[in-house]
C-alpha cells in the first residue's frame, strides 16, 4: 500500500474485488475526518488476478496523482 498526502486529503493505493480478480483503485479520505473513504477505480479495462498485482498498479498510478478535490475526486 502506498500513500500520498495532500493539504486536506490523503490518498492510498487500494483494490476493489470483482468477479475473476481485482480492480486497481485509489481510496481518498479527508485528513482527520471521520467516515468511510471514497474508492476511485483505476484502469477499469484491466482485471488483475491478485490483490497484490492490483495494488502495485494502483501505487504506480498514485505517483501521477496531482491532488484530491473537495469531494474526494482524483485530480490528474
Amino acid at each position: 500500500m502506498a500513500r500520498k498526502a495532500f493539504e486536506t486529503f490523503e490518498a492510498v493505493s487500494a483494490v476493489v474485488p470483482r468477479e475473476g480478480g481485482y480492480y486497481a483503485a485509489i481510496a481518498t479520505k479527508a485528513i482527520g475526518g471521520s467516515g468511510a473513504p471514497r474508492f476511485n477505480k483505476l484502469l477499469e479495462d484491466q482485471t488483475f488476478k491478485t490483490a497484490r498485482e492490483a495494488d502495485e498498479a494502483a501505487a504506480r498510478e498514485l505517483t501521477r496523482l496531482k491532488g484530491v478535490g473537495d469531494e474526494g475526486e482524483l485530480i490528474w
